[in-house]
């Protein structure tokens, strides 16, 4: 187990960067996720920790050891990749303790470790099959023992869960979450789907044109996103956005839309500023026609998600979308209001970007 610390890290690929002056500790038994979309260096970043992909400029430290120049196998690292890239030829039990018998441990050592990870992962009952006689995800399970028998300072995991069905994703998630409460390695998870960030991480380091864009816990990240893009990126359904400006009171006007917003969140905000709103779906619901600050309009779609439903509404011209459980009585030109309170209300700078929030 170990803690990590990159500093300074450049990566290029020739003249094109994709990396650019990363900085991240890591602290020892946390459990990390990589989030962004694709090509924003995540992959990158946790193939260099891995010594799988060369550092152009900056080092990696891992449990105080540089690691910046040394092979994969000399890092204590472990990773489990997109691919299973099982041996088709070798049973379960063998795939699972490839490694340590090239290492030359014996098979009076290799057997209790074994019989735990197999055990710990539900595979005690298919250490003879093969891998084609396993389903996808007992295959990601045999490469995740594989990591794990070899007890390593840190994991990575490389979007491991990507090419599962959406059932098979949910239970993989709870057993990774549960590996790593019992084993308390430190653990980087690379993913593009905010979802499994947010059910999974301590951490969640959004990635963005090989910088980071936000660090935090998945609550800060969701209630207190730094950036716009941060805000449009987590959140299912999508935030909605508003271009406005400021009026007296601290009022927010976007054509026949006008919200207060919280002096205490909004102190500097000034009458004439330009700001752009962000207002999640599921801060708003439905109430009655004349509640102060609603948000008044047309039915547009009615999307049934289970217990509750994502209504997309025309506001004046805006297409706003909201959610709510009482989503089966409304129907498609409907007239609607609904509301949310100053505190969840959102504002961003225009240009910039970045969050006016100061509470």
């Amino acid at each position: 187990m170990a803690n990590i610390s990159c500093t300074d890290i450049l990566k290029s690929y020739g003249a094109h960067p994709v990396i650019e002056g990363l900085n991240l500790d890591i602290p020892d038994h946390e459990f990390v996720v990589f989030l962004g979309p694709s090509g924003c260096g995540k992959s990158t970043m946790l193939r260099m920790i891995a010594g799988l992909e060369e550092v152009t400029g900056g080092r990696i430290v891992i449990g105080g050891t540089d690691v910046t120049d040394l092979p994969p196998g000399d890092r204590g690292v472990a990773m489990v990749f997109q691919s299973y890239a099982l041996y088709p030829h070798l049973s379960v039990a063998d795939n699972i303790t490839f490694g340590l018998r090239r290492q030359g441990i014996s098979r009076t050592e290799i057997a209790p470790r074994l019989a735990h990870v197999s055990q710990m992962l539900g595979l005690e009952h298919y250490l003879d099959r093969k891998p084609k006689n396993l389903s996808g995800g007992q295959q990601q399970r045999v490469a995740m023992a594989r990591a794990m028998i070899k007890t390593p300072k840190v994991f990575l995991f490389d979007e491991p869960l990507s090419n599962l069905d959406a059932k098979l994703r949910e239970k993989l998630r709870t057993e990774i979450r549960k590996m790593h409460l019992q084993l308390k390695t430190t653990t980087i998870f690379v993913t593009h789907d905010q979802l499994e960030a947010m059910t999974i991480a301590d951490r969640i380091v959004l990635m963005r044109d090989g910088r980071i864009e936000q660090m935090g816990t998945p609550d800060e990240i969701f209630e207190r996103p730094a950036t716009r893009f941060v805000a449009d990126f987590i959140g299912t359904p999508a935030m909605n956005f508003l271009h406005a400006t400021m009026e007296d009171g601290h009022v927010a006007r976007a054509g026949s839309i006008a919200l207060h917003l919280s002096p205490a969140a909004f102190p500097a905000l000034r009458p004439g500023q330009q700001v752009e709103l962000g207002l999640r779906p599921a801060r708003m619901d439905l109430c009655p026609e004349g509640t102060p600050d609603a948000l008044t309009g047309t039915v547009v779609l009615v999307e049934n998600m289970g217990a509750e439903g994502q209504v997309i509404t025309d506001v004046g011209g805006h297409e706003m979308s909201f959610t709510t459980s009482a989503f089966r009585g409304l129907a498609i030109g409907d007239r609607v209001s609904f509301a949310i309170a100053p505190e969840y209300i959102h504002a961003f700078d225009p240009q910039s970007g970045q969050s006016l929030r100061k509470d």
